[in-house]
């Protein structure tokens, strides 16, 4: 099976919202629904939506708004059915 990349912007203003305490939890959802063999979990630079809060993208889909507040509802929500 291939990997798909799932990225995580790692921006200034990605920085400054906290992606650095939604990566290790973002980590840990990935290992607690095996998709290790699925997703590879990648940093990307600036993805152009700064005034969107933390941003991801999967494939063509782009997630925003996240934060380390809502990181595992969102995953749950939005990110994991566009896994699977």
């Amino acid at each position: 099976m291939v990997k798909q990349n799932l990225y995580l912007c790692m921006g200034s203003a990605c920085h400054q919202l906290g992606v650095y305490e939604v990566l290790p939890k973002l980590q840990s959802m990935i290992g607690e629904y095996h998709l290790e063999e699925k997703v590879e979990l990648k940093g990307s630079f600036c993805l152009d939506t700064c005034s969107d809060g933390i941003v991801m993208k999967f494939k063509e889909k782009v997630f925003t708004k996240i934060s380390p507040e809502n990181i595992e509802q969102k995953f749950i929500q939005e990110i994991l059915p566009n896994i699977q």
